[in-house]
């Protein structure tokens, strides 16, 4: 009897080093369930779920606080105050948007509370200088270089027009998608910033069509990528590339509407078909338990929860532990290898290796960078039909 509980306890060191058989730990999650970007935050959501499942088998204990910021930075700064101080919990992972995880950003740091978070682009949030706050997913500057580097390797374009979206997300992402072409000789045509959530946008894509542009790159979350894929259908754009700068051109949503959808270029930070450890196992898993295909989205918040438990747990939930284990740690799972370190101006940014996709008959194919290609790509876009 003695033999089998000190197998027992060996077997459960040895699944996760530095802990006992079991360990307690709570997390808060902000995250935006209800609102514009709640079919997003819901992959984040479920991403968490599955994570929570696994952390279990690992014999960690999570008490998930939730939090809903309905996607408004002020609603995001309150949930995080809550959680800070009511719940005392030992780290927060989240929010989604880059409007909420800049404003909560200020507050981590307020709070000595380890926030983590898991796919929010805008730069700034981790070129600040501040001790406690983490990124997993690759910054803003990272879309546009992936997905300038596929077109000009794909074709010989020589001019660009953007239009996105005048958030924190669209803007940031906009503006090193143009510093990044400037360096590629690429000449931008038009610069069409627009407010998300608008009900029309052809008259500003009738201006980008008169232009001609060889790549139309584009920058929005869900409803206004199909909105604005739509219309430049209606209108006639015809360039050699649309390319979707991730969020909204990067859900099932999205590539369900084929007439649409179908040859779009987006950047991604993640795939069910990379050699990433246990990459094609999440996608498989993901799909029985939700009827669904993940984004990458649901891939970062699930790698992002894995990591703020553990570290917490090992700390025993102690805040200055976790911030000091999030800072020295190393891990590699399905969002392959993941350290978060100092580099051009940012601070725990972790330097995440970007994907290209393209949409092919409805489905998300990796065709960018060569080694993590699966399928050709498809270039020029066809002729409208």
């Amino acid at each position: 009897m003695l033999k089998k509980l000190v197998s027992s306890v060996l077997a459960a060191l040895l699944a996760l080093p530095g802990l006992a058989a079991a360990a307690n730990v709570k997390i808060g999650v902000i995250n935006s369930m209800t609102g514009p970007e709640a079919p997003i935050g819901e992959n984040l959501t479920n991403g968490i779920k599955l994570a929570q499942e696994d952390l279990k088998k690992k014999g960690i204990n999570v008490d998930l606080v939730w939090e809903d910021d309905t996607g408004k930075p002020q609603i995001a700064m309150s949930a995080f105050e809550k959680l800070a101080t009511r719940d005392s919990v030992a780290g927060v992972v989240g929010p989604y948007t880059s409007a909420c995880s800049n404003a909560v950003a200020k507050l981590s740091e307020k709070y000595k509370v380890p926030l983590l978070i898991p796919a929010a682009a805008k730069e700034e949030i981790t070129r600040q200088g501040f001790k406690w706050v983490f990124r997993l997913n690759a910054p803003a500057d990272q879309y546009a270089r992936v997905l300038i580097d596929a077109a000009t390797e794909l074709g010989k374009p020589k001019t660009i027009a953007f239009i996105y979206e005048n958030t924190d997300f669209g803007t940031s992402t906009a503006k090193t998608a143009k510093e990044y072409v400037a360096k590629r000789g690429l000449r931008v045509v038009a610069d069409e910033p627009y407010s998300k959530g608008s009900p029309d946008y052809r008259s500003t894509l009738s201006k980008i069509k008169a232009q001609k542009p060889d790549l139309v790159f584009m920058v929005s979350y869900v409803a206004d990528a199909i909105l604005l894929m739509r219309q430049a259908r209606e209108i006639g754009l015809q360039p050699q590339a649309f390319l979707g700068g991730g969020a909204g051109f990067t859900t099932v949503q999205f590539a369900k509407e084929r007439e649409i959808s179908n040859y779009v270029l987006s950047c991604t930070q993640w795939t069910d078909d990379v050699d990433w450890p246990g990459a094609r196992d999440f996608g498989k898993r993901y799909k029985a338990k939700f009827g669904k295909e993940p984004t990458y989205h649901a891939a970062c918040a699930y790698e992002a929860m894995m990591i703020m438990a553990e570290t917490a747990a090992r700390a025993g939930g102690n805040r200055d532990k976790t911030r000091a284990g999030l800072e020295s740690g190393k891990w590699n799972g399905i969002m392959g290898e993941v350290k978060f370190t100092r580099y051009e101006g940012f601070t725990n940014q972790n330097r995440h290796q970007m994907l290209v996709q393209q949409i092919q008959n409805g489905r998300y194919e990796t065709i960018f960078p060569k080694k993590f290609a699966t399928k050709k790509a498809v270039y020029p876009f066809p002729r409208w039909k």
